[in-house]
């Protein structure tokens, strides 16, 4: 049996973060539990930029929040352990993971869940149809593509449009596919503006709004989805039916927080969300036991879940020491703006407002700061775009890197052509440089490792 003063279960952000609000709170020992053999949770396959804005004033992306939210919690002080399953949590807050080296147990004086979410399947949304292989959700997809060098399919049909599953319409894109439609059962897109403008409208993707996939064809490999309008109740309007061939079908279609774990604690769950049930200290039903992030409630950015792991970590030791608490704002879960960008206006990404911007062929109207009228008028005159994507290693894995600055937004494509030629040797720091690429106007980009990579040792 170790002992720990905080147990915290997950080292995506909100563990991450909790185990920085701990130790700066005066917690002795502090350990993470995490089932993946490393530490940083579903950021480290989201390969695009926006993370970052709030908590570090930076655009980031995901691997490169991942480092600095790992590096923080090392320095802190916390212990990170890798490849441990919890698989029992006692009435005592005594917890059983299972891990290459046997079953190991911990004694805490409270635990924190930091388990994330998952996503809904199409077991979960009932599609008609045949069941054959080409179904996928987006995180898979964005995993294969970003982390296995796997590639779906090539012609593409994806059902949501939640900012995962715009955001990987634009990385298949730049791979090479296809993206047949864009289907959405709601009026309007249900993820940022922003992604509708850079991911959608920068690749000319249909997208189908008031429209569901009403069937699966296709017998051992998926041959075409059948798309419906639906009406007021979302229901598919007969009559309204379109056949699109397709050899791989993405969902995207909502998540839901992941509580197996909290379950088996006794912890009350929320039988509509699956979310955790807190107090406003983020304290679960069972005293002791708090939960933050995506386990507790889905929220639109990292940054919102660091934040809130943050402060149940100071929580934590609050309830050990007996001493206050404090509350958490639910207001503070989601920022920016949803849907179609405004009609004429362009979308700001410089920082979670989102501005939408518009000229009237004099000023500009809608920025909350001097640096979004710069960005609108670059955007209106000559639009640039970050470049994220991956390069291969000579192990034959797969590196993040990024440009560091936005290059020309038509340079785009032909930079990560580029890139599928080159091949780079590890170890490499994240923030190194790989190469450096100039455009035709003569303006130079580096690529750089958005993630840390160490040499394979021989087994």
């Amino acid at each position: 049996m170790e002992k720990c003063d905080i147990l915290i279960i997950g080292a995506g952000p909100g563990g991450l973060a909790a185990a920085v609000g701990a130790r700066k709170a005066g917690a002795g020992r502090v350990v993470i539990l995490e089932r993946d053999v490393s530490a940083g949770g579903i950021l480290n396959q989201c390969v695009h930029d926006g993370f970052g804005l709030i908590r570090y004033n930076e655009q980031l992306t995901g691997p490169e929040y991942a480092v600095r939210a790992v590096d923080e919690a090392l320095k802190a002080g916390a212990e990170i352990l890798c490849g441990h399953q919890v698989i029992r949590i006692s009435e005592d807050k005594t917890v059983a993971a299972a891990s290459r080296y046997g079953l190991k147990r911990f004694s805490a004086g409270a635990i924190i869940l930091a388990t994330g979410c998952r996503e809904r399947t199409r077991g979960a949304i009932s599609i008609p149809g045949s069941r054959p292989a080409g179904v996928f959700t987006a995180g898979v997809i964005q995993n294969f593509v970003n982390v296995r060098n796997i590639m779906p399919g090539r012609r593409v049909v994806i059902l949501g449009s939640g900012d995962i599953g715009m955001i990987m319409a634009r990385r298949l894109t730049l791979e090479g596919a296809e993206i047949r439609a864009v289907v959405e059962v709601l009026p309007e897109p249900a993820g940022l503006s922003r992604n509708v403008s850079q991911c959608i409208y920068d690749y000319g993707i249909p997208l189908h709004c008031s429209h569901t996939v009403s069937r699966i064809i296709g017998k051992k490999k998926l041959e075409a989805v059948e798309i419906s309008e639906v009406d007021e109740n979302m229901h598919p309007i007969q009559g309204t039916e379109q056949i699109i061939e397709c050899d791989a079908l993405v969902l995207s279609v909502g998540l839901i927080p992941e509580n197996e774990v909290a379950e088996i604690a006794g912890v009350r769950i929320d039988t509509r969300s699956n979310g955790t049930v807190t107090d406003e200290f983020l304290q679960t039903s069972v005293p002791g036991i708090f939960s933050c992030g995506n386990s507790h409630r889905v929220m639109d950015l990292a940054d919102f879940v660091s934040q809130q792991g943050e402060l149940v970590g100071y929580n934590a030791v609050a309830y050990i020491n007996g001493s206050d608490m404090k509350p958490w704002e639910e207001s503070r879960g989601t920022s920016m703006a949803k849907g179609f960008p405004e009609p004429d206006t362009v979308t700001c990404t410089l920082c979670p407002n989102g501005c939408q911007i518009r000229f009237d062929g004099e000023k500009y109207e809608g920025n909350h700061c001097p640096r979004g009228v710069k960005f609108a008028e670059e955007e209106r005159i000559s639009p640039k775009r970050m470049v994220t994507t991956t390069v291969k290693t000579e192990d034959g894995r797969l590196l993040p890197v990024r440009t560091d600055r936005a290059v020309p937004k038509e340079s785009v494509r032909d930079v990560v052509q580029s890139l599928k030629n080159i091949s780079v040797r590890t170890p490499i720091k994240c923030g190194d440089i790989i190469l450096r690429l100039t455009d035709a106007s003569g303006e130079t980009a580096a690529v750089i490792a958005s993630s840390d990579m160490y040499q394979l040792l021989p087994m």
